[in-house]
């Protein structure tokens, strides 16, 4: 099996690229490009995400090629996606971070808004370990439980349009999103590759899931 982890100078992904040889253990070829032949012959496909809505936007639309690229291997091809992080919130339809409607991929119906509280005592970024809270069961949550906590760090969240896209939230300030699925693509709002060995055993499971 190819795993593609894309490389579109979204920040330091050298965690995401340990955390998943780590679970591999040499069993499947991980490698992180912008070479579109590699792409286009992937297994599976990772967009990470690291910063603000726009910036990862314009970094991956910057290069036309890859940006039709991965669309097509995705959306025509239904190879498997995963995207963390922001690259779950590039999924939405539109961001309101730093530019408002700002529109992201729309490959999930939905928006990326600010996380709001009127409790002043929650702080924002939500920033730590969460436990998550399942709205269905599926392959990718196969031996993760309400009890296991991963771990986040983020200001903005997506609203999604179609709440059976959701397959986990946690509860601060309200739900947040914390895992979707829809069809060959699914998302994380938190990072599998820091949460430690409930997060390896989601990357295992994104590894096993054959939509």
């Amino acid at each position: 099996m190819n795993i593609t982890i894309v490389d579109y100078n979204s920040g330091n992904i050298s965690s995401v690229i340990n955390s998943f040889s780590e679970v591999a253990k040499n069993n499947v070829n991980i490698e992180v490009t912008s070479d579109l032949n590699k792409i286009k012959s992937t297994d599976k496909v990772i967009l990470p995400g690291v910063g603000s809505f726009n910036d990862c936007l314009n970094g991956l639309k910057s290069n036309k090629d890859l940006f039709y690229s991965l669309s097509t291997r995705v959306l025509k091809e239904g190879v498997p996606f995963l995207g963390i992080c922001v690259g779950l919130q590039l999924l939405a339809d539109y961001g309101h971070e730093n530019i408002i409607n700002t529109p992201g991929l729309g490959w999930l119906g939905g928006e990326v808004t600010k996380i709001y509280s009127e409790n002043k005592n929650t702080k924002i970024p939500h920033m730590g370990w969460n436990s998550l809270l399942f709205d269905k069961e599926h392959k990718l949550t196969k031996k993760i439980t309400s009890e296991d906590d991963m771990y986040f760090v983020h200001s903005f969240h997506i609203k999604l349009k179609d709440i059976s896209d959701r397959l986990a939230y946690v509860n601060y300030s309200g739900e947040l999103t914390a895992i979707v699925a829809k069809d060959n693509i699914c998302g994380t709002q938190f990072h599998p590759e820091k949460s430690q060995k409930v997060g390896q055993i989601f990357i295992e499971n994104f590894m096993n899931w054959s939509p």
